[in-house]
């Protein structure tokens, strides 16, 4: 049996071979997709997909797209669906293989088919570069939320959102340990955030620096030091403060004492509103007055 290297998800899934298979070339990769007759629309989109867009997301990343990527659709009615919970929508193992269950693509972190196929493969790249020894599975998701779309303004409100409530950042340690749907969003979102930030202050290829670092023999956590200056500890900690600041702040401003104070502010500017209004309209009377 195989050892799962990126299980955006739980449990392991016995892979069978499926019709349909296709071969495309197009720089250098060997693109092949499995599907049954029902998703062969979706087999042909994922043959489609930009690849010269993915390869140069890899790039920035300081990754190369891989030789052969093997995509594999499964079908909500497989036993292999069934047995999956139902909110893992791909997964990747080895150095080659993909499988996508094409009827839960919507939740995050996979916004449509297309960045499904770029996360997975960014995690295929990723365990190629570092020679297939092990990354923490927080790097894994946080380099292939950053190859698959951007962290922004949307990204960095999510996370605020899902963290209010429970303000506290967990070690890293403990990141994906619950297999809830919600935990597992907010460990996603945790990961992206580590990872930008990091890739921020020591520029976007930094994840390739430190996979090639742990593929000629370093342990990650040497890795990472050696290309940040930082222990992921350290790092995480710097990554999520403003977060905790932010969330720290928003069970006082929700307060009902706090919601009071701002009525009773907005009164007062609409008073001293009201008033001005008032003595501008007087001076304009006087004006007129012959």
């Amino acid at each position: 049996m195989r050892r799962w290297l990126h299980t955006g998800l739980v449990g392991v899934l016995l892979l069978a071979g499926a019709p349909g298979s296709l071969a495309r070339q197009a720089l250098d990769v060997d693109l092949r997709v499995d599907a049954p007759p029902s998703l062969a629309g979706l087999a042909e989109r994922v043959r489609s997909i930009d690849q010269q867009r993915l390869a140069a997301a890899l790039a920035r990343a300081g990754l190369a797209v891989p030789p052969l990527v093997q995509v594999t659709l499964i079908p909500e009615a497989d036993a292999r669906a069934r047995a999956t919970p139902r909110w893992v929508a791909g997964a990747a193992f080895g150095s080659h293989d993909v499988v996508i269950f094409p009827a839960r693509v919507g939740s995050y972190p996979y916004a449509s088919l297309e960045s499904v196929v770029s996360h997975e493969v960014a995690h295929l790249a990723l365990s190629a570069q570092a020679g297939d020894r092990p990354l923490p599975r927080w790097f894994h998701e946080g380099v292939a939320i950053s190859v698959e779309q951007e962290w922004g303004v949307r990204s960095q409100v999510r996370l605020l959102l899902t963290t209010i409530g429970d303000p506290g950042s967990p070690a890293l340690g403990r990141l994906f340990e619950s297999e809830s749907q919600p935990d597992t969003a907010r460990a996603y979102l945790l990961a992206a955030a580590l990872v930008s930030d990091v890739q921020r202050r020591h520029g976007a290829a930094v994840p390739g620096a430190i996979a090639v670092r742990v593929a000629n023999g370093a342990s990650f956590p040497r890795a990472f030091q050696i290309e940040t200056g930082d222990t992921p500890a350290d790092a995480a900690m710097r990554a999520w403060v403003p977060y905790q600041r932010w969330t720290n702040w928003i069970p006082v401003v929700t307060s009902g004492f706090a919601v009071w104070m701002a009525i009773l502010a907005l009164a007062c500017l609409a008073f001293i509103a009201t008033l001005r209004k008032r003595v501008l309209r007087r001076r304009q009377w006087a004006d007129e007055e012959p």
